[in-house]
């Protein structure tokens, strides 16, 4: 097995962050390093120990650049939504200004996913139209797991970022590399070394602002 990188759990659960323009588009990942994440993954819990995720992980050229056009077209369409990362808390000049560079990240990222050397997307098996009702308990059997591939890929050198911006072409993406109709796309996850770990935690609300104890 790889060596990890010496962090204690809270140094690992605060310094995963997104990374987008520190990711080494030049450098391969080995598949092996990718399936070793994913050993590590799928000890994560799902509803009724069901099991039903799968993980297409993809490092073919042509397919990466298809992707990453179909990511970059629904990027374009919500960096001119009202919810686009870069013009949240425009008012706020402390938080304005993370945002604007949360947004300048992003849209870097959107130009350049096509050539990110791993993008995985983990799926859910689930036949039919999805819930009307709250989904939470569906996608609960499979978003630990994408959150433990992401913290093993970081103790083992490797950045990624948590997107779902192709999931309006998820229909596209599926034909593209063949998955199966009763299978939802949850995540797309870049996958790359990255360059420079100098990775910290975040600067987060007071959690007194969140925190309700016993009732709102």
């Amino acid at each position: 097995m790889t060596t990890t990188l010496p962090l204690s759990p809270d140094e690992l659960l605060t310094t995963t962050r997104a990374v987008r323009k520190r990711l080494d588009l030049a450098r391969p990942v080995p598949m092996d390093l990718i399936r070793e994440c994913l050993e590590i993954a799928v000890q994560a819990p799902s509803g009724s120990n069901a099991q039903t995720w799968h993980w297409v992980v993809v490092t073919d050229p042509g397919k990466r650049a298809a992707i990453g056009d179909l990511y970059r077209r629904s990027f374009a369409a919500y960096a001119e939504s009202k919810s686009f990362a870069g013009s949240l808390h425009a008012d706020d000049p402390d938080r304005g200004a993370v945002q604007r560079r949360v947004g300048d990240s992003a849209a870097y990222l959107a130009e350049h996913m096509g050539e990110v050397p791993v993008l995985l997307i983990p799926c859910l098996r689930a036949p039919g139209e999805l819930p009307a009702a709250n989904q939470a308990g569906l996608w609960a059997s499979l978003h630990p797991a994408v959150w433990s591939y992401a913290l093993a890929a970081r103790a083992r050198g490797l950045g990624t970022a948590w997107t779902s911006l192709h999931l309006v072409y998820e229909r596209e993406v599926a034909e593209l590399l063949g998955i199966p109709a009763d299978m939802r796309q949850g995540a797309l996850i870049p996958t790359a070394y990255y360059t420079g770990d100098t990775f910290k935690p975040a600067a987060r609300e007071p959690i007194d602002t969140v925190l309700h104890h016993d009732a709102w």
